[in-house]
């Protein structure tokens, strides 16, 4: 399908932006701004954005007061769709936030609840108690997404839950022509909704593309053919940037054999999992790298990897922001799109993979491991990609079996002759494609 082959970019539009944090109710056409990043995307390589919430919430987006409405800081839904009109138009597919475990205290059927209670037709959208009270003294108790009560849980056991989000996703498909969901918190969502969602979006769209936001765990109990077709990794997100940080490159290699390796028990062979340095809920990987001469290798290995890359807007040039500052400082308005020595190298590495079979589709198998190189191999019946990666300050000559005498590096177009052994230069990363 499209989404494995693809060069994915996350935008979090409420932040890049510059939308106030609260809804203060005023009307700008915000989004607009993304227009003027569509060359720097094309140039960049990427073939899909992600988009963070749109829609129109109390606060950061995912307290959601109306999922067929773009949020008023960002635009109108005709912006939303300029929008969208013109990354397709660009050969970008788009994928937007899916956000049904929990809305928001604005949301429209809450506030009928907690205006009428008993008497609102809308009581058993939540888990409501009348014979509690809520830290806003709503006059009920209700259930919120782990302990944060401005995320109020929806009840999708509740067939008119369900009907309601399913027709806002068919309205999303139909006038947006949106490509695909990334689902907040799928690990918490209802199992039967994610299967009404598969299902529907199926019928709506054959590539239709479900991404389930999972942090631990199997993957599989959401990644199957009846519900999700992928999900966020964050084991190898975090055997990433730790891996280069105690120059331990076993941490990554052993979650890649667990993951992807040759035996039977290998939990997900055959799955294609979104891959990430960064995003909107983590610090930034220029500032988690201990070393940044290990930012531009830790990028060669993401888009070596099983999976499909996913870029954070702004980290592709290096852009900092910690998670102990609180979310805004993860989530920063750029006025616009920088371009540096890691933006073009990047860029090679998005070409690379578009013209690699194995790198988006091939199995993998550990070749050569020391805590400071890595060398593994992704291999199809039709191409055979070694990915080289070398995080030590000192040259390093690599000896093993490449099964091939001659090699040209994806990333440089450069020849590689196996004889003799590899040299690997201090800080260095390669894409070698067998050629006999």
């Amino acid at each position: 399908m499209w989404a494995e082959e693809s060069i994915m970019y996350q935008i979090y539009p409420l932040g890049m932006c510059g939308a106030p944090f609260e809804n203060d109710g005023i009307p700008a056409s915000r989004i607009l701004k993304v227009l003027d990043w569509i060359p720097h995307l094309v140039k960049l390589g990427v073939t899909a954005v992600y988009f963070g919430p749109v829609f129109e919430s109390d606060t950061h987006g995912y307290n959601t007061r109306d999922y067929r409405k773009i949020d008023v800081r960002l635009g109108t839904n005709e912006d939303f769709k300029k929008v969208c009109d013109a990354l397709h138009e660009n050969g970008i597919r788009v994928i937007l936030d899916g956000v049904f475990n929990h809305v928001g205290r604005g949301f429209g059927p809450f506030r009928d609840v907690v205006e009428k209670k008993w008497d609102s037709p809308y009581k058993d959208w939540f888990y409501i108690h009348f014979d509690g009270d809520s830290a806003w003294h709503d006059g009920f108790w209700y259930e919120g997404w782990e302990g944060n009560y401005d995320l109020v849980k929806l009840n999708l056991d509740n067939p008119a839950v369900s009907d309601y989000l399913i027709e806002s996703v068919r309205y999303w498909i139909e006038y947006f022509g949106i490509d695909g969901l990334r689902l907040d918190v799928a690990y918490m969502v209802n199992r039967n909704f994610l299967q009404r969602l598969r299902s529907f979006t199926d019928s709506m769209k054959q590539d239709f593309y479900l991404i389930g936001e999972i942090l631990g765990g199997d993957y599989k109990q959401i990644v199957n053919p009846s519900m999700c077709h992928s999900a966020t990794n964050y084991e190898c997100y975090k055997g990433l940037f730790s891996s280069f940080n105690s120059m331990n490159m076993f941490e990554i290699n052993h979650s890649l054999i667990r993951q992807f390796g040759q035996d039977p028990w290998c939990l997900y062979r055959g799955l294609h999992l979104m891959n990430f340095a960064d995003n909107h809920d983590v610090t930034r990987i220029a500032d988690n790298l201990q070393n940044k001469r290990h930012l531009p290798l830790l990028y060669a290995l993401m888009f070596g990897m099983p999976g499909y890359p996913c870029i954070y807007y702004g980290s592709e040039w290096g852009a900092g922001g910690k998670k102990q500052d609180g979310d805004p400082a993860l989530r920063a308005a750029f006025d616009a799109p920088q371009w540096n020595e890691l933006t073009d190298w990047i860029a090679k590495l998005s070409a690379a993979r578009k013209n690699s079979e194995a790198l988006a589709y091939g199995e993998f198998r550990s070749v050569l491991l020391t805590n400071r190189q890595c060398i593994f191999e992704r291999k199809t019946e039709k191409e055979r990609i070694l990915v080289a990666v070398n995080a030590d300050e000192n040259d390093f000559t690599a000896h093993f079996d490449a099964g091939c005498g001659l090699a040209v590096d994806l990333i440089s177009g450069s020849k590689h002759d196996f004889g003799g052994g590899s040299l690997l230069p201090a800080y260095s990363a390669f894409y070698w494609k067998c050629e006999r």
